[in-house]
């Protein structure tokens, strides 16, 4: 083999260890928007919380939460003094899968919860009153 085969040959078999090698972690922001509404289309005030934090709302808003393995519970009230309760269920993102692909296996995302979403929108269901 010539010089110039075998420079050419080490310089590509770098430039791929590089690229593989570099830090793989695709971490999203911690935090992350959630446009929240009342199903009867009323204002109020919730409160919403997981394991990460605790944060207060007025509906309807666009309220960042930081991201976590666990439900969103919210708690919340309308002007009308009805009541609601319930949770809002976050799943595994996309880019969990890519940064597997990357070596780190996604540890990183998986310990900060990072890897977590919660849907952009969510419509808090509440009964109107009855009278």
């Amino acid at each position: 083999m010539s010089q110039k085969c075998m420079s050419w040959k080490y310089f590509s078999l770098s430039a791929i260890f590089l690229i593989f090698s570099g830090c793989a972690t695709l971490t999203n922001d911690p935090t992350v928007p959630i446009a929240l509404s009342f199903s009867d289309g009323s204002s109020g005030e919730c409160i919403l919380r997981n394991k990460r934090g605790s944060w207060n709302a007025n509906i309807p808003e666009t309220v960042m939460v930081r991201r976590s393995d666990d439900a969103l519970q919210y708690d919340c009230v309308n002007v009308e003094k009805v009541s609601a309760r319930g949770n809002i269920p976050s799943r595994l993102g996309g880019k969990i899968v890519a940064s597997a692909v990357f070596l780190d296996f996604g540890i990183v995302d998986a310990i900060t919860d990072k890897h977590r979403e919660y849907p952009p929108s969510f419509v808090i269901p509440i009964k109107k009153n009855q009278k």
